[in-house]
């Protein structure tokens, strides 16, 4: 039988370490799924205007390279990049306290 938990922290290491990435897991800290659903695509959304270079007039809707939403091994996550605390800490510090306000676990 395959190891879901070991894969799934394994993939979080990859990301943290080799990428300089956090990983904020749809999971709470006492195991149940984060709600709504959709949660990911909405914090994403939220951080798309914080980009290398900023936004610009005229640009397509699209998630920041350093806020995206992804799913690992069936749960919701957001990726993100180190660099979003260096041109954004304010923005970064909103991040970090939407997964300390829900509990939800990082790595």
């Amino acid at each position: 039988m395959k190891n879901t938990h070991l894969t799934f922290h394994f993939l979080l290491f990859m990301f943290t370490t080799l990428k300089q990435e956090v990983v904020i897991v749809g999971i709470t800290k006492d195991g149940k799924a984060f709600r709504p659903s959709d949660w990911a695509e909405r914090l994403a959304g939220v951080m798309s205007s914080f980009r290398p270079g900023g936004a610009l007039p005229g640009d397509h809707i699209s998630y920041s390279p350093w806020c995206v939403p992804n799913t690992i091994d069936g749960n919701k996550c957001v990726i993100v990049h180190q660099d979003l605390k260096e041109a954004e800490p304010m923005a970064w510090d909103f991040v970090m306290n939407f997964a300390k306000d829900n509990n939800l676990q990082v790595s």
